[in-house]
């Protein structure tokens, strides 16, 4: 399954990067998170592999992130691994006017047993949630308390 979203942040596209690649506000701007944990290298860094954990309505989501690729401000890309699902998230980054940043993401889900079966049902709810995140951090992005 495959899908693009994307956001307008009403910031530079050096300050959005600034906030995104703030590891110690994820909380502020992904509600559930439970804890992040780095299991190899450096936050942020190609290479590193982090555990995330998030809260779910049954029971504790656990995923690990890998960064796959690292060119800011242009592009952050990211493979996150739970059971039965891959995601490959490429992240890319645009400033179509002073002051304004275009976010788009390219999602690439695969998935496997029980949730191969469930994938097509679900690429919406994907989707909305994909774009439900995007939103929460534009809106912390945009908070006046960021533009410090």
């Amino acid at each position: 399954m495959r899908y693009t979203t994307e956001v307008i942040i009403n910031l530079s596209r050096i300050r959005v990067i600034e906030l995104f690649d703030s590891v110690s506000d994820l909380e502020r701007w992904q509600p559930g998170l439970k804890s992040h944990r780095v299991i190899s290298g450096v936050a942020g860094r190609e290479g590193c592999r982090t555990e995330l954990v998030y809260e779910a309505r049954n029971g504790d989501l656990v995923m690990t992130e890998t960064v796959t690729k690292r060119n800011f401000p242009d592009e952050y890309h990211t493979l996150y691994e739970s059971r039965g699902v891959t995601n490959q998230m490429f992240n890319h980054f645009s400033e179509p006017e002073a002051g304004r940043t275009r976010w788009q993401t390219v999602n690439v889900f695969r998935f496997r047993g029980l949730m191969a079966l469930m994938a097509p049902l679900m690429k919406t709810a994907f989707r909305k949630n994909t774009l439900l995140n995007m939103e929460r951090f534009k809106s912390y992005a945009e908070s006046s308390t960021n533009h410090l």
